[in-house]
């Protein structure tokens, strides 16, 4: 062949594989990527809860669906109103294979692009509490994720639903849209730790007086637990609760600052962890403490889901209200609280020493016999692992005012308490004083912590949450430290809470084959014309021509 023959058919043959690979990359290039947050996995006393898959590559599907389809190599897509819980729980009850599940979560809370009227919030908020409960409790077996509905996936939605109207289910024949998740195998937690951070405000001793001083101990848990870990920010439950306890520490910090109006009681703030799992945290930070110190205290105030009230309060206790300390506590809260023109009621509940499930987090402090209550907005206690800081529990979900209320209820009677002003109607922490509760304070607690998933198994031991919140108690407290201890081994949990979703465009079989049959064509046309310009018509024909047989001589 001569020299320019064989540029010229090299250069030919290599723009062939070009367009070869250009056509193959343009086939498998993704249409989107987005991130997604996977369903809790976790097991409760050896029983499997939750996801117990991450990977998926199913062909996507959506509402509405054809009679009897088969959805075991399908990932429905279904925006979270459009998603039946009946469906899913008969897929659940009667074991039916799905090959995963996306739901679309309202950007925010109330409806479509986070507009919406008030009954649809309250929609939104009753469809997810009702999924949550549905999906945490049970095992599923296929991947569940969720991401936030945006115009991506409304184009998405069209598409699956124009290529199901065809009466095809999206396939490997007949084309569509793939979902595909790459993600290892979940693998265990190990050596989960649940961090306690404390810090006290010394009350002031009198000359020669060595008997030690009695403590008001305010508590919140600070953890949280939900569907998805990595959506879990508890603005109400119990991001309320702790913004609420900052606040109050940061108003006595100012009094107790002074040796003038230091009080004759300590004050020990506690932000303790394990909340959801049986108030774990808050037991062993009791354990922790020196028998006297434990009883020094006089009572503890504990603070949940305060952040959503507007004129009921509710005051829990374990001690019957005719107990002269329940008694005198209600007492000093119904004052303030008829200043304020709000209503705080009680609820009494015994514990049952002989069952290891608390309800309430005072009821840890009743166990070691110490007077406790627990302020909350919830009339009734919740159930285990439910308001705990689900996926409807995001900032619109907490009230600043809401949280400023509840400062102001617990700061005045602790302060008429701890200074002995019962009766004189004077309010310490007066609008406009020096002492004002700092409504830009709160609010900016509240939204760090709206933007922060705190579920305690994924936070380290030097988690910059963890830190930062013993930092800002550290400004306003003394003798800060973080206690940290492993979670009780009921229960375990799996990493893989978030990962990145590729939505893939598929050809259908029937365009493969077309574009080989082309494909193929071109390189046969390619082909002879390389052996034409380079050999003749001649060889062309010569490489068709059956060969001549060979006759075998005979011996």
């Amino acid at each position: 062949m001569p020299p320019a023959g064989e540029v010229v058919a090299s250069v030919t043959s290599a723009l062939a594989v070009v367009l070869v690979l250009l056509a193959c990359v343009e086939l498998g290039d993704a249409a989107a990527a987005v991130g997604v947050y996977r369903l809790i996995q976790y097991d409760l006393a050896g029983a499997p809860l939750g996801s117990r898959a991450a990977a998926l590559n199913h062909h996507a599907a959506a509402f509405p669906l054809p009679a009897g389809a088969d959805l075991s190599r399908s990932a429905l897509v279904a925006p979270l109103l459009d998603l039946p819980l009946s469906f899913l729980r008969e897929y659940l009850a009667e074991k039916k294979h799905l090959g995963g599940l996306l739901i679309l979560l309202p950007t925010k809370l109330g409806g479509e692009n986070g507009a919406g009227s008030n009954d649809n919030k309250g929609k939104v908020k009753n469809m997810l509490a009702e999924l949550e409960k549905l999906l945490v409790h049970e095992e599923v077996p296929y991947p569940v994720y969720f991401a936030f509905h945006d115009d991506s996936f409304d184009n998405l939605l069209a598409d699956i639903r124009k290529i199901a109207s065809s009466g095809q289910p999206a396939s490997a024949t007949t084309g569509g849209y793939k979902l595909v998740v790459s993600s290892a195998e979940p693998r265990k937690v190990s050596s989960p730790t649940i961090s306690n951070i404390q810090g006290w405000l010394p009350g002031l001793k009198g000359e020669g007086d060595t008997e030690q001083l009695p403590t008001i101990a305010i508590v919140a848990n600070y953890d949280t637990f939900g569907a998805a870990p990595a959506l879990s920010v508890g603005s109400d439950s119990n991001g309320s609760g702790v913004v609420a306890l900052l606040e109050i520490a940061r108003l006595f910090s100012r009094l107790y600052s002074n040796s003038k109006t230091r009080g004759r009681y300590n004050l020990l703030f506690g932000l303790t962890s394990g909340g959801p799992y049986n108030y774990n945290g808050t037991n062993k930070w009791l354990r922790s403490f020196d028998q006297r110190v434990r009883e020094s205290i006089d009572y503890a105030i504990c603070l949940n889901s305060i952040g959503s009230w507007s004129n009921d309060l509710w005051m829990h206790v374990s001690k019957p209200p005719e107990n002269p300390y329940i008694k005198q506590i209600f007492e000093d809260f119904s004052d303030v609280s008829k200043e304020m023109g709000v209503s705080v009621g009680i609820k009494h509940k015994k514990i049952n020493v002989s069952n290891p499930r608390v309800a309430w987090e005072h009821e840890q402090f009743s166990r070691f016999r110490v007077t406790a209550l627990t302020l909350s907005e919830m009339s009734a206690p919740p159930e285990f692992l439910e308001s705990t800081g689900g996926l409807h529990d995001t900032r619109e979900s907490a009230d600043v005012k809401s949280v400023i209320r509840t400062v102001r209820l617990v700061s005045e009677s602790l302060a008429r308490h701890i200074y002995g002003l019962k009766g004189k109607n004077i309010n310490v922490f007066a609008e406009n004083s020096s002492l004002a509760i700092n409504p830009h304070y709160i609010q900016s607690w509240l939204d760090l912590l709206s933007r922060t998933p705190r579920v305690a198994p994924f936070l380290q031991k030097n988690d910059p949450f963890v830190a930062a919140m013993k930092k800002e108690l550290s400004e306003h407290t003394t003798d800060v430290h973080v206690q940290n201890d492993a979670l009780d081994g009921m229960f375990t949990f799996y990493d893989a809470t978030k990962a990145t979703l590729n939505v893939y465009q598929v050809a259908s079989v029937t365009f493969d084959l077309l574009f080989l049959l082309v494909l193929g064509s071109y390189l046969i046309i390619l082909f002879s014309f390389l052996v034409i310009t380079t050999r003749g018509v001649d060889d062309l024909i010569n490489i068709f021509r059956r060969p001549p047989s060979r006759k075998v001589k005979g011996a």
